[in-house]
């Protein structure tokens, strides 16, 4: 059987090198397969299998500098991992029986107890001996912190592989958002990240282990890995073993492309995590460990980590060249092409004085560590390097030239809109025209519509803008049966969060004064106290502002509500601060760091929390965590996020130049024009749509059951659908029926920032922004793309 495909060129940044006890390796993985019952008679494996994989080749790839004892167990984990996903197939996924694999997967947390005195359940298979043995090795040197987190994506990529099991019975191929952050989950990458730690002996310290940065770097690193496993795994995965779970199977779907075709926009996504990987270690992991005053151990462990996941992304990279398991015969005997740079010393991390960001070298890691210079994680073995080194193809510098070549305040016309397919039908509050003249009094007596003391660039909004963005049209839809006090509260929430999105730009965007930013958006949350503790004396409109939302939303939440709504707020602010830092970069995010970061900007997980208040403690917590309830809501999210989008191109790409905009995100990623950015944008959205009502009828049926849910369960649960469906269908109305993104608007100054002499005021990309429409996409070539994949360029 042929290749389905060549190939693609790829980008490795990092030098890949061999850790020399891949022997010892070698030999002590196939005993201890044996011993837990992984060979010979298991049904899955015999020892050739085990030989022909190599994971022990993997491991010293992947690990190239800790000890022979290490190494040893890490292997271990990965035969168990690859083992479990080889067994789960022949069990489960071949024979579609969802029933017993949930049976045999909800056995399994019960070996990784957190207290060892725990013991263990009597093992029924080789998967649960081999977690338990491995659980009790390797727990002990390691905190309470990292066995919460690992536990956790070791479960994760476990229950998973129940999403892929459903998609397989209904014969459903996953859009790219929900791939994603599925794939994370289920592909293992973030679990594998778990082990860097203790291989390296570079524990993440508690102060900064789920902090943005750090997440960043985790999923990016394991999005590059997943989406090269996909690669090289398609004709074993898609042809041999009918999956529906690989990326260039998604991207061949949703492009509607060839297979080569879609396989290159797969590497090129893969490039792109991997240069935002660089770009995070850069630009925000020395300021993070700065800001977190960790001291020199704790920062050289930082940087110890994010090294263990250079080497891992190369190791692994090598190491699909040569197993088994993998369509590698005609990359094996290809040269190599792109750019090879000299290979440098094994195990060096450049490092540099706290706060200081110089230009370096893609593959190095600038981390603060005073006196430091180079950093040799112990263990390090000088003269394993493999000779390939470093390579940088031409695809991947041209894609990292274009994402920072972006001309501002490019002239682009009237916002192209295609036609929306929403469903759902909105509806409004009867109290509107009431809400709409307190709302403007509202805004007033905070003080937004007039200069804060001493800042004379905060003179952004005045009662015409404020009553043209009509945010209690958005409220009235959001939430048609509210009360007039509940329809006030969200109308203004809505404001506040507007006002602080075009205020930040306003103070601190101009003058880049991020230091500031960040202190002002630590002060807010003093006027959030979880208990009834006296906030401060507010300082401006809108530290009055959230004062005085504060006290009337908070105090009739729940204790556990009110800590989650007010991280939600939180979240909302840090992100203005992270748009602000972006924008100073003049640098067009990563597709996939855009998304993720777009639904905090966007406020959405703030406004759909402000929907949850009205079913209190009706939404069962296990129900809140859920796969299928974040599934959902982020479809949602994206869906009016991206919406936003396309009505704001005109007011942020021409006018406030900007580059946080989703059509922007996808021209510059496909290398397309403005028409077909705006047709695969739509088609995004609709995917998006699809998937949530995929997950309404599909996936909360099998909750419901899942969880035994009862009938006011269950009833809680469609009212908060009803709920984010009444959320979409306002989003949409609100862009039609508000004054903020229409050209003539945006030429009179009322469609926010005015154009000014100085430059444009404001990112544009607000919390729960107000929505215009635009003039209607124009039909033919210039406006319309005929397909979705026909305007790419792969």
């Amino acid at each position: 059987m042929g290749q389905p495909f060549t190939l693609p060129d790829f980008y490795v940044p990092y030098p890949a090198r061999l850790n020399p006890q891949v022997e010892a390796a070698r030999s002590h993985s196939r005993g201890w397969a044996r011993r837990m019952g992984m060979l010979e008679g298991s049904g899955v494996w015999e020892e050739r299998d085990l030989d022909a994989h190599d994971y022990a080749l993997l491991c010293a790839y992947t690990h190239p500098d800790c000890g022979a004892d290490e190494l040893s167990l890490v292997t271990d984990w990965y035969v168990w991992v690859f083992f479990f996903d080889d067994h789960f197939l022949e069990l489960f996924k071949r024979t579609q029986d969802r029933a017993g694999a949930k049976a045999y997967l909800d056995r399994l947390p019960a070996f990784m107890p957190d207290d060892l005195a725990e013991g263990f359940p009597e093992p029924r298979t080789p998967v649960e001996a081999g977690l338990a043995d491995l659980w009790a090795r390797t727990v002990p040197s390691m905190s309470r912190g990292w066995r919460a987190r690992f536990a956790q994506a070791t479960e994760n990529l476990l229950n998973e592989s129940l999403w892929e099991l459903s998609n397989i019975n209904e014969g459903r191929i996953a859009n790219p958002v929900e791939y994603i952050e599925m794939r994370r989950k289920v592909g293992g990458a973030p679990w594998s990240a778990g082990l860097v730690e203790y291989a390296a002996r570079a524990e993440l310290p508690d102060a900064v282990a789920g902090s943005r940065p750090l997440r960043v770097l985790r999923d990016a690193f394991s999005d590059a890995v997943h989406l090269r496993n996909d690669l090289f795994s398609y004709q074993r995965e898609v042809e041999d073993e009918g999956e529906n779970s690989n990326g260039v199977l998604v991207m061949e779907t949703f492009l509607g492309c060839t297979t080569q075709e879609a396989a290159d926009a797969v590497n090129d996504l893969l490039t792109s995590r991997l240069q935002q990987f660089e770009h995070t270690a850069l630009t925000e992991v020395p300021g993070l460990c700065a800001e977190r005053g960790l001291d020199a151990a704790q920062t050289a462990a930082v940087a110890a980590y994010a090294k263990g996941l250079q080497d891992w992304q190369s190791g692994g990279h090598e190491w699909h060249l040569r197993s088994s398991r993998y369509m590698n015969a005609e990359a094996a005997g290809r040269d190599p092409s792109g750019l090879t740079v000299p290979f440098t010393p094994p195990g060096t991390v450049p490092f540099t004085a706290p706060g200081t960001v110089p230009f370096t070298a893609p593959g190095t890691m600038p981390f603060p560590q005073p006196g430091t210079v180079p950093f040799t994680p112990p263990g390090a073995v000088p003269g394993t390097a493999i000779g390939a080194g470093l390579r940088f193809t031409p695809r991947a510098e041209r894609a990292r030239l274009r994402s920072r070549s972006h001309p501002p305040h490019r002239h682009v016309g009237p916002s192209l809109l295609p036609e929306f397919q929403l469903p759902y039908p909105v509806s409004l509050s009867p109290h509107l025209a009431g809400a709409r003249p307190r709302c403007v009094e509202w805004g007033r007596r905070m003080g937004m519509l007039r200069t804060q003391p001493g800042r004379p660039l905060s003179d952004i909004w005045d009662e015409r803008r404020l009553a043209g963005y009509d945010f209690p049209l958005c409220s009235a839809g959001l939430d048609p049966d509210a009360t007039p006090d509940e329809l006030d509260l969200s109308a203004h929430w809505l404001t506040w969060g507007t006002y602080g999105d075009d205020l930040y730009p306003a103070l601190y965007g101009r003058t880049r004064d991020l230091a500031g930013a960040r202190a002002a958006t630590e002060r807010l949350s003093l006027f959030m106290p979880l208990d009834a503790s006296a906030a401060p004396e507010p300082h401006d409109a809108l530290e009055r502002g959230l004062a005085d939302l504060w006290a009337r939303t908070a105090g009739p939440m729940p204790e556990r509500d009110r800590a989650a709504f007010r991280k939600s707020v939180e979240d909302m602010t840090a992100s203005w601060v992270w748009e602000l830092a972006e924008r100073a970069q003049q640098r067009i995010p990563d597709p996939v760091d855009y998304i993720e970061m777009r639904r905090l900007t966007f406020g959405a997980d703030m406004t759909m929390r402000l929907a949850r208040i009205r079913h209190g403690g009706a939404l069962p917590e296990e129900v809140s965590r859920s796969g299928p309830l974040r599934s959902l809501e982020n479809a949602a999210a994206d869906y009016a996020t991206l919406l936003n989008d396309l009505f704001s191109y005109q007011k942020e790409i021409e006018y406030e130049g900007e580059v946080h905009n989703g059509v922007l995100v996808v021209q510059n990623f496909f290398d397309v024009g403005y028409a077909t950015g705006v047709a695969l944008v739509d088609a995004l959205m609709n995917s998006r749509l699809r998937q949530f009502q995929h997950v309404v009828a599909h996936e909360l049926p099998v909750l419901y059951e899942d969880l035994g849910l009862d009938a006011g369960a269950r009833a809680a649960v469609g009212g908060y659908v009803r709920e984010l469906q009444d959320w979409m269908a306002a989003i949409l109305h609100w862009h039609r029926g508000c004054r903020r993104y229409r050209e003539a608007d945006l030429r009179a100054g009322t469609g926010g920032a005015p154009w000014r002499l100085g430059g444009p005021t404001g990112l544009g990309t607000s919390a729960a922004r107000a929505f215009l429409p635009a003039p209607p996409l124009p039909e033919g070539p210039a406006g319309r793309a005929s397909s979705i994949a026909g305007g790419a360029h792969f």
